[in-house]
């Protein structure tokens, strides 16, 4: 195993670690819809989204997991032929965390709990914020320039 494949792991396991525990914690100590102002302009609130990105595809449970588990394997699958590209570890682990954390309540309880809330912007969580530095991230190891001749 390269050691790409085991810093990817190990991000993928403490986005999944950070994510469910958050979401665990929220569960318990807030009713649905409660409110916990942590910061001025950040509020703990305790919301379900049965779809992706501002309640997009909602309803659509099935659907949104079938194409999450396909963007899921074409990752896999581009990372493993271009797993000597600089840095295109982070990004994969990023997004497998992100991905599988959110993927696991919506099988679990066919909804996604979402909690982090700030003014202007739907609520979010652990998994939504690794999902979208990992899009930030695919960019850059993207463009940073030609993979390694040596195995990483």
């Amino acid at each position: 195993m390269s050691r790409a494949w085991g810093r990817a792991g190990l991000v993928l396991l403490a986005v999944l670690l950070c994510d469910q525990v958050s979401k665990a914690l929220v569960v318990a100590g807030l009713d649905r819809g409660d409110r916990d102002g942590v910061f001025p302009g950040i509020e703990l609130v305790y919301v379900r989204n049965r779809g992706i990105a501002f309640g997009f595809l909602e309803g659509r449970g099935a659907l949104l997991t079938g194409l999450t588990a396909v963007a899921l394997v074409l990752l896999v699958v581009y990372f493993a032929l271009h797993v000597n590209r600089p840095w295109l570890w982070l990004p994969t682990g990023l997004l497998l965390g992100g991905a599988l954390g959110n993927m696991l309540d919506r099988i679990r309880d066919g909804s996604v709990v979402d909690f982090i809330d700030i003014p202007l912007w739907p609520a979010f969580n652990v998994a939504d914020m690794a999902i979208t530095a990992g899009v930030v991230t695919l960019l850059f190891a993207l463009e940073a320039g030609p993979p390694r001749d040596q195995p990483d």
